[in-house]
Parts: C-alpha cells; sequence; structure tokens
C-alpha cells in the first residue's frame, strides 16, 4: 500500500457532479490518510460536505473555494470540467499547476491541432471548419478517408469517419445535432482530419517540471476502423515493439510540452503507424488528466497503489518511480450501448463475472434510463476488469466475459418490446 505523506497533507478536489471519478479520488485520499477539501456541482458519494462550485461561473466560483478552503498543498481535478477552475484556483494559491491557457488548448482538439503544426509534433494532416462553412472542400482538401470530429466532445463522441464527400456531409450534419443537444455555442467549429491506420494506443502518465512518467500504456485490439470510433477492449502492457512504444512516449511527451503543460496526469491517444511503414507514431488526442471512465480499477501498481494514489502524490511533489507500471497483465473492458431506447437490464452477469481472469463488472447506467450509442451518446453501461499472466489471456477474457452479457433496451413508445 502506498505510505501515508507525513505530517497531513492538506488537498483540494474539484469533482464535477457526472463523473465516475469521485468515489476513487476519494478512497485514495483516504488510504493515503490526506486532509480532503472537496468542492464540487452536485453531490457526491460517502456522505461528504463539499464547497459549492460550478465550472461554468469560473470566477464565482474560485473566489468561493478561495475563501473557504483554507491553506491546502495541492489542488487536483477528478474530471474533465473542473480541470479549468482547478488551474485557475491553483494559480491564485501560488501551488504547482497548469497555466490556464494550456488546460484551456488541451480541451479544444482544434487548438490542439494548431499548437502541435506550430511544434512540429507528428499528428494527422487536418483542416478546420467553422460553422456554416464549406465541409466537402475541407474533406476534400485533406482526403478520403477522412474523420469529422466536434472539438469540444471527448470519448468518441462527435466523431465519425468518411470516405466521400457525401459522407463528410453527413457526418457534419449529425455531429452538429450531437452539439446541439449537449448544448454547445453554436458557432463551433468542427475539425475534419486525416484518418490514420494502424494500431491505435493510450499512454497514461504524470509531468514533472515537464518530464514525462509513463504509468500504463494500453493497447486496443478490435479498435474499430469507422465509422464510429467508440472504445471498448483495452490490454495492458502493450504488444507493440519497444522502439515504436519508444517513440509513442517521445511522441506523447513533445505534444504536452507544445500544449504548455507542466504538471499533473496526462492522457494521450496515438496511432501507431502501419507495420513496414516509414511513419511513425502520431498523436490524435491529448488530456490533461488521468484516464477517464472506471478504466484505472483495472490498474494495479507496486505496493498496491491505485492510479489516482499516483496522482494525489505526484501533486504534492513526490517521485515516481520510473518502473511504476502495472504489476501483472491487466484490462478494461467498456461496455457500449448497442443501440437506442430505454435500459431494461443486463443479464448474464454472473456468467459474465465466472470468466477465469475476470476481477470486477460495474454497470454504471441505472436500469430505466434512456440511451444512445456513441458518437451520438456519451456513456457506456459499464466496465468489465481482468488481470491475468498475458496480455492475450487478459483480452481472451475480457472478450469472452462480455460475450456472456446480455444487454435489454426497449423503446420508450408504448407497445414497443424490449430486445437485446
Amino acid at each position: 500500500m502506498t505510505a501515508p505523506v507525513t505530517a497531513q497533507a492538506r488537498v483540494l478536489l474539484l469533482v464535477p457532479a457526472r463523473t465516475y471519478r469521485a468515489t476513487d479520488f476519494i478512497l485514495a485520499a483516504e488510504r493515503m490518510r490526506l486532509d480532503l477539501v472537496v468542492a464540487s456541482d452536485g453531490a457526491l458519494p460517502l456522505g461528504r460536505a463539499v464547497i459549492p462550485a460550478r465550472s461554468a461561473d469560473l470566477d464565482a466560483s474560485a473566489r468561493r473555494i478561495l475563501a473557504r478552503a483554507g491553506a491546502v498543498d495541492a489542488v487536483i481535478a477528478a474530471d474533465t470540467p473542473m480541470l479549468v477552475l482547478a488551474a485557475t484556483v491553483a494559480a491564485a494559491m501560488g501551488l504547482p499547476h497548469n497555466p490556464v491557457d494550456a488546460v484551456r488548448a488541451a480541451l479544444d482538439k482544434a487548438a490542439q491541432r494548431q499548437r502541435w503544426a506550430v511544434a512540429g509534433v507528428p499528428q494527422p494532416s487536418f483542416r478546420l471548419v467553422p460553422a456554416g462553412d464549406g465541409v466537402r472542400q475541407a474533406a476534400e482538401a485533406v482526403g478520403f478517408p477522412c474523420v469529422v470530429k466536434a472539438v469540444s466532445l471527448s470519448a468518441s463522441q462527435g466523431v465519425l469517419r468518411a470516405d466521400d464527400p457525401a459522407d463528410a456531409v453527413e457526418a457534419a450534419r449529425r455531429i452538429r445535432l450531437v452539439l446541439d443537444d449537449a448544448e454547445r455555442p453554436a458557432g463551433e467549429p468542427l475539425l475534419i482530419e486525416e484518418y490514420l491506420p494502424g494500431p491505435e494506443l493510450s499512454i497514461d502518465g504524470v509531468l514533472t517540471a515537464g518530464d514525462l512518467t509513463v504509468t500504463a500504456v494500453f493497447d486496443k485490439p478490435g479498435m474499430p476502423d469507422g465509422p464510429t470510433f467508440e472504445e471498448t477492449l483495452l490490454v495492458s502492457p502493450s504488444g507493440l515493439a519497444e522502439r515504436t512504444l519508444a517513440a509513442a512516449v517521445r511522441t506523447a511527451a513533445d505534444a504536452a510540452r507544445a500544449l504548455g503543460l507542466s504538471t499533473g496526469p496526462v492522457h494521450a491517444e496515438l496511432r501507431a503507424g502501419k507495420e513496414h511503414s516509414d511513419c511513425g507514431p502520431a498523436m490524435l488526442e491529448l488530456a490533461p488528466r488521468s484516464i477517464g471512465g472506471l478504466c484505472s480499477r483495472a490498474l494495479s501498481f507496486p505496493g498496491g497503489a491505485s492510479l489516482e494514489e499516483i496522482v494525489l502524490g505526484n501533486a504534492l511533489g513526490r517521485p515516481v518511480p520510473a518502473d511504476s507500471g502495472p504489476t501483472v497483465p491487466c484490462g478494461v473492458f467498456m461496455l457500449p450501448v448497442p443501440r437506442p431506447g430505454v435500459l431494461r437490464g443486463v443479464e448474464g452477469r454472473a456468467a459474465a463475472l465466472a470468466v477465469p481472469g475476470i476481477t470486477g463488472l460495474t454497470i454504471t447506467i441505472p436500469v430505466g434510463q434512456r440511451v444512445r450509442p456513441l458518437p451520438d451518446g456519451d456513456r457506456y453501461l459499464g466496465f468489465i476488469f481482468a488481470s491475468g499472466d498475458t496480455p492475450a489471456e487478459v483480452e481472451n477474457a475480457l472478450t469472452a466475459a462480455s460475450g456472456r452479457l446480455r444487454v435489454i433496451i426497449s423503446d420508450d413508445r408504448p407497445g414497443c418490446r424490449p430486445s437485446s
């Protein structure tokens, strides 16, 4: 287990109302015996009192936190919506933080692309299309196949592949509907970028004075090549060649520096390039936070530490060992929503948990809620976790367990029968 921080450290944790991450960060802080102050825009688990804070009301929330939180040793955002507010508060407190403009750039896919272009970071070629402008022309300039993206969404929401001009126009129309539903500004541009073939991987790590220490690298076997790009299977450690992995880590570190990030967790998504190709790893996206959803629960680090404990320790200035990767091969299967409707149940859980190597299964959407698949929706049904002697064992266990589940979804129209 991670050793407690001496002379009980005090940490301010900013938690959005809608997040998977609150419980894991709070439990990690308790294991480390930290004095935790929480600010949030909603009720939190474990019956903990909070300082009211809304990321949409940045200045007022920052003033309220500064007035009520007292002295702390570190400020951490548990998830994406609180990243800018956390940087703002940490700056006002004189604590280590990423510059606010760097955080804003990291949350905007267009700004990422522009900064990486200036810095020469490998990435797909791209065009930025303002609202109402020529999607067809931009897509033709990039070439087909291409990928059409919303610049402000995450987790594969609002991302579609287009194989011809008509596809690109339809993808843009559909993404505009997603943006409207998410109440994004009407004038938000779209990003049209080159489709890169080859294996996809994700890199998690923490920055200390701009230097990246990797905590986990996940392969993504079975990643779809379009028209949607929902992630399902993540397995660590990566099976890619050491030379490819080293190049990917260097590229992710360069990408973080080009955005102006210097401290805290990062989660990078890359394409490794096709085998026997001269093209090396290229950046897809990078976020100044750790891996999303409940995926971190698949990871166990030396001493039994969780990823959240590593992030908290890094924020407090504790060194992260260079060999801090997971202790055993592990993975997670993110259960996609198969079709729109109302969730009526998920059957076969006991059978899935009985698969050798499966360590846990959590369904995160309550029965009775409306669900939508990606790229229109923004949630997964749940998560299956596994560990094993080899990455192949982990992948096989997760695939087998997911195959034993039966998701029951019905239309919410009268007379419609549930189906799976």
